[in-house]
């Protein structure tokens, strides 16, 4: 029964990522095998999801990158309630980065090595080309919509909480190695290692939201 469980979840994972990247894989059948068990122990993980507070909480569902929406969204939500009067420790912004959006969450070494502008076809808005960094973490002049727009880093010092689908970085991981001729356990280790700080990896990124919604944040999608 498990082994048919890790079957069916690898399928789905499979089938899912070949969407998301057609002209970056010619051929979806060579990946290795992508387990769907997850190094992180549901207590520790679930642990994290206690440091949600406030009266106002909300989740954001990052599952593309979407011009820099799920880093948008999780500003506006903290701007638009300062300027009714809430405080940032009255209340919390998470973003789940899943699917493609993962992207935001590694840094900027893993981005120019493994090719991830590419790779979900994000765009450097001063080069017009793939992205060989991670714009949304400390942006520049330029990577944000307006700049006002806080990235990642200030908006973690503010109190909003990221975290990254473990799933989907093993599909990504498996992908980039196909493409690369590289091992995918290599490649999915020093993904992991390139995981921005304080961005937490969770076994999915469907499972976070529903752990969110649990502690009564408010779902919306990020797009």
């Amino acid at each position: 029964m498990e082994n048919n469980r890790r079957d069916f979840f690898a399928t789905l994972a499979l089938g899912l990522g070949a969407s998301a990247f057609p002209n970056y894989l010619k051929d979806f059948d060579n990946l290795e095998p992508v387990l769907v068990d997850s190094g992180t122990k549901e207590n520790v993980t679930s642990n994290w999801f206690k440091g949600i507070k406030g009266e106002h909480r909300v989740v954001y569902d990052g599952s593309q990158p979407h011009n820099t929406l799920p880093i948008v969204w999780n500003w506006a939500f903290l701007e638009s309630n300062n300027s009714v009067g809430v405080l940032d420790n009255q209340m919390t912004a998470m973003t789940v980065l899943r699917h493609s959006g993962i992207v935001f969450a590694f840094n900027s070494q893993i981005w120019n090595k493994f090719k991830l502008g590419e790779l979900v076809s994000f765009l450097d808005n001063k080069t017009g080309k793939p992205s060989l960094r991670n714009t949304v973490y400390e942006p520049q002049e330029g990577d944000m919509p307006l700049p006002t727009i806080q990235g990642i880093k200030d908006l973690q010092k503010r109190g909003s909480m990221f975290c990254v689908c473990d799933l989907a970085t093993k599909v990504y991981g498996s992908a980039i190695a196909s493409a690369q001729g590289l091992n995918p356990d290599d490649v999915y280790k020093e993904m992991v290692e390139g995981i921005l700080p304080g961005i937490k990896l969770v076994p999915s990124g469907v499972w976070a939201l529903g752990r969110a919604q649990n502690e009564k944040c408010a779902y919306i999608f990020a797009g």
